[in-house]
């Protein structure tokens, strides 16, 4: 069987694929069994404590945790505008059947039926990037409801909640960036679609798994553990 380029296609793309989800599925893993090992159990973490500090503290500094969930409000507004931009210009783009990434210098599958799925798995990411980070927001703002109620007997759990809810479809939202940016470089061809998945899984899981602040933390509790025994003592 004669070798043709666009076989290319049918192994690196399916093969970068896989390496993303699988880390992604095993990051998930760790993030339900084993959050202490990973950033982000390590975020939720510190959300938690955030709000059971704010909640159980007998003055309250109410403006001050506004200003901190509108941030995140802002910041998870914006990447969804950024997000529905870069949709509606993928859409734009589709229907004037641009040519100019079926070019021979292209090494890979430049046919249209390629193209089209190139454009629209894309657009899936982006608009399911949209989708989470309007979420985010959602839950941030409802947040911002409750810890802005005055006089209002609410469970600091169901605060947590919507702060932990909140910051964890910012977090798929990211992802859902990240596939964006591979599958972008299958545009170029798929070696660089498969070196860019690569590449993107190495750097991830290091910046998931620094857990070094977590030591930290943990260090300094067991300290403050045994000072208050021997006190005790």
């Amino acid at each position: 069987m004669k070798y043709r380029k666009e076989y290319l296609d049918l192994i690196l793309v399916p093969c970068g694929l896989l390496i993303m989800f699988s880390y992604h599925l095993f990051l998930l893993y760790r993030c339900l069994k084993l959050p202490h090992t990973t950033v982000i159990g390590f975020e939720n973490n510190d959300k938690k404590i955030w709000v059971q500090k704010f909640m159980q503290s007998e003055n309250r500094d109410v403006k001050m945790a506004l200003e901190v969930v509108s941030a995140n409000i802002s910041a998870a507004t914006f990447l969804a505008s950024v997000s529905l931009t870069l949709s509606a210009l993928i859409g734009a783009w589709i229907a004037n059947n641009s040519n100019i990434f079926q070019s021979e210098l292209i090494y890979g599958d430049t046919r249209p039926a390629t193209m089209s799925i190139k454009y629209i798995t894309l657009l899936i990411c982006f608009l399911l990037a949209f989708s989470c980070f309007v979420q985010s927001s959602r839950y941030f703002i409802h947040a911002n409801y409750l810890i802005s109620t005055p006089d209002a007997d609410i469970a600091t759990e169901y605060v947590e909640l919507a702060v932990v809810r909140g910051g964890d479809f910012w977090s798929v939202g990211l992802r859902a960036l990240y596939f964006a940016t591979a599958l972008l470089l299958w545009f170029f061809g798929p070696i660089p679609m498969f070196a860019t998945s690569l590449t993107m899984v190495a750097v991830l899981h290091y910046m998931d798994s620094d857990t070094g602040s977590m030591k930290r933390r943990s260090g300094r509790r067991n300290g403050e553990l045994l000072r208050t025994s021997d006190e005790r003592v």
